[in-house]
């Protein structure tokens, strides 16, 4: 233990039950020995929306999970980022005035057919957009759950901002290939023609984690020959042509769960973010041998320093303050509910 990590645990002390820390799974070590809570999008936001007691609620993350905890909390509650510029490229991917102009052109084609799902990695703006038009957010872990709801409605599923997680998802649910179309904000209309919006089921926003498309169809391969006894789990925001080489797939806590159950001996290679990879292979060394897909770091979870943790709780400086307008979260909180009660 350092000094700075001393101080921190001397500051959670004295605070106690007034102070939660939240800390994503692809946050540093060093950051996360200090969390009260450690999880996924979906287990972190349960622990945000949870906290009562809490006064001061600290999410070591990236920016739009801290904004789905200031949503899910009361007003008096306040939600800090040790980093508040430690953004993700996908959420910035889907901007407001976009997916309204998508979201008319897909009412124009099939009026009234169509709940739009977001995945959690996406602005409040857009998880309010989504709230106002009946639709629910997301996470890896119940993103199918959410694709049931809207398609046992007899209504076609509109996903944003992640085309691969959109993609997997109704290829698991058992869609075909020409079920499913994929919407490029970069092309006119879409790059869609009526009669194809009216085909689809299932319509995914042409977004990305440039964590997650780093793995390729090469890298399994090349698995398959160096560790041909090795089992291979890879996060569904990979490719479909990646997931479907893979062994199995899941969300960060699934990926945990399936290293966890796995019989002593075993050899898992994991296809995901890279401190979570080496979180797992220090946790099980001696049981499990655990390898990584391929060495892919997500730079701005990687922002958050227990050096930065400890300067928010010495200062708590007002930059560092999360906040979401009222206007935006009223909305944006129907949309995050109705993904927690799913």
């Amino acid at each position: 233990m350092t000094e700075t990590s001393d101080r921190i645990e001397a500051f959670r002390k004295e605070q106690g039950d007034r102070l939660l820390i939240l800390g994503h799974h692809y946050q540093r070590p060093e950051v996360l020995r200090h969390a009260d809570a450690i999880g996924d999008s979906l287990e972190l936001s349960r622990h945000a929306a949870s906290a009562g007691n809490a006064e001061r609620i600290v999410f070591c993350g990236v920016h739009f999970m801290a904004e789905s905890a200031d949503i899910l909390t009361a007003p008096e509650q306040a939600v800090y980022m040790p980093r508040p510029d430690a953004g993700c490229p996908m959420a910035d991917m889907a901007w407001r005035d976009e997916v309204e102009l998508a979201w008319n052109q897909l009412q124009t084609a099939a009026s009234d057919e169509w709940l739009p799902v977001v995945y959690v990695n996406s602005s409040a703006e857009i998880k309010a957009l989504c709230g106002d038009r009946g639709g629910s957010a997301c996470t890896s872990s119940n993103c199918g759950r959410v694709f049931q709801w809207v398609l046992e409605q007899k209504k076609r599923v509109f996903f944003l901002p992640d085309e691969h997680l959109g993609t997997n998802t109704a290829f698991q649910l058992g869609l075909e290939p020409d079920d499913i179309a994929v919407f490029d904000p970069a092309a006119g209309n879409g790059g869609l023609s009526q009669a194809s919006i009216r085909r689809a089921r299932v319509i995914v926003w042409k977004g990305f984690c440039h964590v997650h498309t780093l793995f390729s169809a090469e890298n399994i391969q090349n698995v398959r020959k160096e560790l041909p006894d090795a089992k291979i789990i890879v996060h569904p925001e990979t490719p479909h042509e990646v997931l479907r080489l893979a062994d199995a797939s899941g969300s960060t806590s699934q990926i945990i769960k399936y290293v966890q159950d796995a019989a002593d001996g075993s050899r898992i290679v994991i296809g995901t973010e890279a401190h979570l990879v080496q979180r797992l292979a220090d946790e099980q060394q001696g049981r499990v041998t655990i390898k990584a897909l391929w060495y892919s770091m997500c730079p701005n979870m990687h922002k958050i320093t227990e050096s930065n943790l400890h300067q928010l709780l010495e200062t708590w400086p007002e930059a560092a303050r999360i906040r979401v307008p009222e206007r935006i979260a009223a909305s944006a909180r129907i949309a995050l509910d109705r993904m927690l009660t799913l």
